[in-house]
């Protein structure tokens, strides 16, 4: 990882001793924050428990969860690709993840990989490439969004089927799969965040509006030869 000393929390951190979501809205939107509070628990929880050794941190973009893993690991190699909406100074590789990983077999104790699967086009190959960097006892901690990701790069949703399914072709063992937040957290992440899109609808529809009320006019001054 580099420039580690001008590293500055960004899309989680720590308050009260407990990892949450930012508050900041340039960070995190606060449609988002729920979610965000309940993937937090779960990271910080187990990156505890699991971190260990050399660290790669796919997808890392603002490396947002190096405060909960720095004091467990030896090294961290961050690496993101060259598309990445989230440029910053801590990168060490950019990588195209969809091909292989210019990195040793079995080079890595701990792999990171939040809200990065569902960006793949290419899928099964990430996972060939994960399992054989990863050591024999290393572990892949992962997340991957139920809606809303981050646009263009917007491929797949993955239900526990076909995540176990890659676990099992990839030749890793599953420890452990579970759903962040239930039905009532989900129906207030969709509310909160068509709330907050409430003023953009309003205002393509003021605009669309406006354009059929000048296309009426137009055609009705055609119609009456002016």
């Amino acid at each position: 990882m580099q420039n580690k000393d001008s590293w500055r929390p960004s899309k989680f951190v720590y308050k009260n001793g407990k990892l949450i979501g930012s508050r900041n809205r340039a960070e995190l939107g606060v449609s988002s924050r729920l979610i965000a509070d309940i993937i937090a628990h779960f990271y910080d929880q187990y990156l505890k428990r699991y971190a260990r050794g050399r660290l790669l941190d796919l997808g890392c973009g603002k490396v947002p969860f190096y405060a909960a893993y720095q004091g467990s690991v030896t090294d961290i190699f961050c690496v993101d690709w060259a598309n990445s909406l989230h440029k910053n100074q801590h990168l060490d590789l950019e990588l195209d993840l969809t091909g292989n990983f210019p990195f040793a077999d079995n080079e890595f104790d701990t792999i990171i990989l939040s809200d990065v699967l569902e960006h793949i086009a290419v899928r099964a190959h990430i996972w060939k490439e994960m399992a054989r960097v990863l050591s024999k006892d290393g572990k892949l901690l992962m997340n991957v969004p139920f809606l809303l990701a981050e646009e263009p790069y917007d491929y797949y949703r993955y239900t526990e089927h076909a995540l176990r399914r890659f676990v099992d072709i990839s030749g890793m063992r599953l420890i452990q799969l579970s759903s962040i937040g239930g039905a009532p957290e989900i129906m207030a992440d969709m509310f909160a965040k068509t709330i907050v899109r409430l003023p953009k609808l309003r205002e393509r529809r003021s605009a669309f509006r406006s354009m059929v009320r000048m296309e009426i006019h137009q055609v009705r001054l055609r119609e009456t030869g002016i």
